[in-house]
C-alpha cells in the first residue's frame, strides 16, 4: 500500500532534515519556540540537566516478523525528560507513527543499546500473538485477552476512541461488534501506561 511521503523539516539547531515526527517543538512563551530534532533536544536538556554522560544514540530501523510471517519495519526515538529516558519503537505510515508502538523508560546513564535490547524482547513477544484474527463474521477476538492502544479517531472528531490491536486499527463501531459475540460475558477493563509491559 502506498503512503504519501514523510514530511521533512530542517532543524533550528543542527541544521538536518529530519521527518516530522523527529521533531520537537521546545522552548517557552518568554524564549519562544524552536523546532529541534531529538539529538539536538536531548544534547540541550543533557546540558541543562548536567547530565555529562549522556549518550544520544541515532538506530537505524530494525524488520521484525510477527507470528503470520508479516514484516514489520520498526523506527526508534530516544527522548529525554525529566529523571529518565524513554525509546520509542513504532511503524510509520502515512508519514508519521502508526500501528504497533512500543516504549521502554530507562535512566540517561543506561547503556543505549541495553534498552534498545529490551525494547526489541518486548516487541518480540507482542508479535508472538494475535488479538483479533478475521472468521465468518468479519474481525472477531482471537481468545479471551485483547491487548491494544486508544488512540483519537480523527473521523470522530474523538468523541469516541479508535483501537489499535495488532498494529490494525479498528474503529469503535468495529470493536463494539467484535465484543458481541461475548454477550453475556464479564470483563475486566485495565488501563496501562505505554511504557508498562502488557
Amino acid at each position: 500500500m502506498k503512503g504519501r511521503r514523510t514530511q521533512q523539516t530542517r532543524c533550528n539547531s543542527c541544521g538536518r532534515t529530519v521527518p516530522d515526527y523527529d521533531v520537537i517543538n521546545y522552548g517557552s512563551v518568554d524564549a519562544g519556540y524552536r523546532e529541534l530534532c531529538t539529538k539536538c533536544f536531548n544534547t540541550e536538556v543533557a546540558e541543562s540537566d548536567g547530565l555529562d554522560g549522556f549518550e544520544h544514540a541515532d538506530l537505524a530501523p530494525v524488520e521484525l516478523t510477527d507470528c503470520d510471517g508479516q514484516a514489520h519495519l520498526f523506527h526508534f526515538r530516544t527522548r529525554l525528560f525529566g529523571p529518565g529516558v524513554a525509546l520509542d519503537a513504532f511503524e510509520v505510515r502515512d508519514g508519521t507513527p502508526a500501528g504497533y508502538q512500543f516504549q521502554v523508560i530507562g535512566e540517561p546513564e543506561d547503556d543505549p543499546l541495553r534498552l534498545l535490547a529490551r525494547l526489541i524482547e518486548r516487541i518480540r513477544r507482542a508479535l508472538s500473538i494475535k488479538h483479533v484474527k478475521v472468521g465468518n463474521l468479519g474481525l472477531q477476538i482471537a481468545d479471551q485477552v485483547v491487548r491494544g492502544r486508544i488512540e483519537w479517531d480523527e473521523a470522530q472528531d474523538g468523541r469516541v476512541p479508535l483501537v489499535t490491536v495488532d498494529g490494525r486499527e479498528i474503529t469503535w463501531d468495529e470493536f463494539g461488534r467484535m465484543l458481541m459475540s461475548f454477550e453475556g460475558w464479564q470483563f475486566k477493563l485495565e488501563i496501562r501506561d505505554k511504557s508498562d509491559e502488557l
